[in-house]
């Protein structure tokens, strides 16, 4: 590694406080040339969330604790993790073992997909004007689940719904069954094992979301070293990036209730699924990564249209 990009240990000797090690983890991310699309835009919000880490401290504003000296032990560990995001491509979150949805902390190591969706932000307020009253909601469901971060968020919106939450792989499953015990809701949450929607019950849940591989052929040839840490059957889905999204269409009506609800992340596949779908109504959510990126159908819709 270029010492220009990761000072020796004598060059960082002189370092004391969090102030400086959080300007030399910016330095170097920066001058790493790292990806950041695992829950931190940027180099100054990954060095922070490392420092805090390190520090065991909350994440959160770091200003407080900027003139407080680190323990020999405390630099060492901040040095060896940023050494290993910069010259192993490792993202963050499976290096601190922890992602973040909002204030919502979640255990993730590389059996799951590190959680980020747009269907988070979704939950909190974006599907509102489609689900009067989320209270009446009865059962739920939440497909291609991975470490159960968006089934957790499911169930903390729709407190008195029953939530089943799938997924093809068991070692994914592992890192939802700790995160369920993390919240406390193993009896809130079923976990299934199966393919996509083939152990969801019949005619069963009033809402299913699902944020399943998308990422086409062409594409996942290109993506950031940083992804090929992640499990590559949670990302990729054919050539065009639709097998999982086509599936999910045909099957969805089969499980939804009459009045039911189904909401699909898809990234940037857009105009791929209109240009494939034609004649359904998609309804596309208004969400701080664009107004493209997630869609919601009633079960209507993918009865009459399909």
């Amino acid at each position: 590694m270029n010492p220009f990009i990761f000072p020796s240990t004598d060059q960082v000797e002189c370092l004391r406080t969090v102030r400086d090690f959080w300007r030399l983890g910016l330095t170097c991310l920066q001058r790493g040339e790292v990806f950041f699309g695992h829950g931190y835009p940027g180099p100054e919000e990954e060095s922070r969330h490392l420092l805090l880490y390190t520090l065991a401290l909350p994440q959160g504003d770091i200003t407080p604790w900027l003139d407080a000296c680190l323990l020999p032990a405390e630099r060492q560990q901040f040095l060896t993790l940023l050494r290993r995001r910069i010259e192993e491509r490792i993202p963050m979150a499976y290096l601190t073992q922890e992602a973040w949805l909002g204030p919502y902390r979640f255990f993730v190591d590389e059996r799951a997909l590190i959680p980020r969706s747009f269907i988070a932000e979704a939950l909190e307020d974006g599907l509102d004007f489609l689900i009067d009253d989320f209270t009446s909601l009865q059962r739920v469901a939440d497909v291609c689940t991975g470490g159960g971060s968006l089934a957790i968020l499911l169930a903390l919106k729709c407190p008195q719904a029953q939530v089943d939450a799938t997924d093809l792989s068991v070692a994914a499953l592992a890192v939802a069954t700790r995160n369920l015990h993390d919240y406390g809701l193993e009896e809130h949450i079923h976990l299934l094992h199966g393919d996509l929607c083939e152990k969801l019950m019949p005619s069963a849940y009033d809402l299913i979301i699902s944020n399943p591989p998308y990422v086409d052929g062409a594409a996942m040839s290109a993506l950031p070293a940083e992804y090929a840490k992640e499990p590559v059957q949670a990302l990729a889905s054919g050539p065009d990036g639709l097998d999982h999204i086509r599936r999910i269409l045909a099957a969805a009506p089969l499980h939804l209730t009459a009045n039911g609800l189904l909401v699909v992340e898809v990234g940037h596949q857009a105009d791929v699924l209109e240009h494939a779908f034609p004649h359904l109504p998609f309804i596309w959510l208004d969400l701080s990564g664009g107004s493209r990126q997630v869609f919601a159908l009633s079960r209507d819709d993918l009865v009459n249209r399909t």
